[in-house]
Formats: C-alpha cells, sequence, structure tokens
C-alpha cells in the first residue's frame, strides 16, 4: 500500500470538528506511520558534551548541586525555600569552580600531550572527528525496503523510496 492511501484510510483525523484538532490528529498519524514505515534510528542516550575531562570530584560536586536543587524546588514555607536557594547557590558555585579547575587541568594535559611527538598524531584525529561532526545530515546512508533491507546503492534506495512513497516526479 501506498504513502497517500495509508495517510487517507485513518479516519479519526476526519472526524475532527475543528481545524486545530484535525491537524493535529493528520500529524500524529503521520509521524506513526512514518515512524512504523521508516524505523527510528538508535540515540546514544544521555551523552553529556565534554565529559572526556569529567573526574569523580566534579561528578560528585554536580551531584551534589543537582540534590540541593531539587530540595530548594521541593521546599514549602518561604522561610524554608529561602534557606534552600542559599544552599543552592553556594553548591552550585563550587560546582561551577571544580568544573572550570577540572576543564583547566584536562585541556592542559591535552596541549601537552599535542605539543609531543605522538601528539600530531592526536591532532588529525581530533581535526577528523571535528569534520566528522560537522558533516550534513542531510545524506542518506541506506534506505531500508519492504524486507526492511538496507539498500546502500544510490540506485536500489531511489527504487525503494518510488516504491514506499509512489513519488513519479524521481
Amino acid at each position: 500500500m501506498k504513502l497517500p492511501e495509508r495517510i487517507t484510510e485513518e479516519e479519526a483525523w476526519r472526524q475532527a470538528t475543528d481545524a486545530d484538532t484535525m491537524w493535529e490528529a493528520m500529524a500524529e498519524w503521520i509521524r506513526r506511520l512514518a515512524k512504523k514505515i521508516l524505523g527510528t534510528s538508535r540515540r546514544s542516550g544521555n551523552k553529556m558534551k565534554g565529559a572526556w575531562w569529567w573526574n569523580m570530584e566534579v561528578k560528585e560536586k554536580v551531584k551534589e548541586k543537582k540534590e540541593t536543587y531539587a530540595a530548594f524546588m521541593n521546599r514549602g514555607t518561604d522561610e524554608e525555600k529561602e534557606i534552600s536557594r542559599v544552599r543552592y547557590k553556594a553548591t552550585k558555585k563550587i560546582a561551577k569552580k571544580a568544573i572550570a579547575i577540572a576543564k583547566s587541568k584536562a585541556y592542559n594535559r591535552l596541549y601537552q600531550k599535542l605539543e609531543s611527538k605522538e601528539g600530531e598524531k592526536e591532532i588529525f584525529k581530533l581535526a577528523r572527528v571535528r569534520e566528522r561532526r560537522t558533516r550534513d545530515l542531510g545524506v542518506v546512508r541506506c534506505i531500508k525496503d519492504e524486507i526492511v533491507r538496507c539498500c546502500l546503492r544510490m540506485q536500489k534506495s531511489m527504487e525503494v523510496a518510488k516504491v514506499l512513497f509512489h513519488t513519479p516526479q524521481w
């Protein structure tokens, strides 16, 4: 069944009383259909940027800051809230300082390493990683066909896309 036919087979969006609810129902149906047809990619989870310089001290300080923030948000009376706000601000300041120190030490180690003989290879590795991060994400690496096989060749991918999306202009 072609994509336009699958979109029109859903009757829930047609039963909406106003344009906004119809639009929301139609958009939700298209999202579900696209997820079913195309699948989803796995994300790497809750990775923090710049975590390579973190150490146990920073981890503990940030955890303590999060705990004091939770305590600050869960306080009931104004007096308790003010006391916990002051504690939170103090732990936040301590955590920021620990982060700055850890970052500074890590970057100093990195710069010393890059200045050495082995550092030449590291520079090229860093440049390659940076280039990969800036690549265009619009590049399609593969399209899955009906049997959920990944079509790597461009010609085969175009044929599968024509079948799935029924787009004669290609």
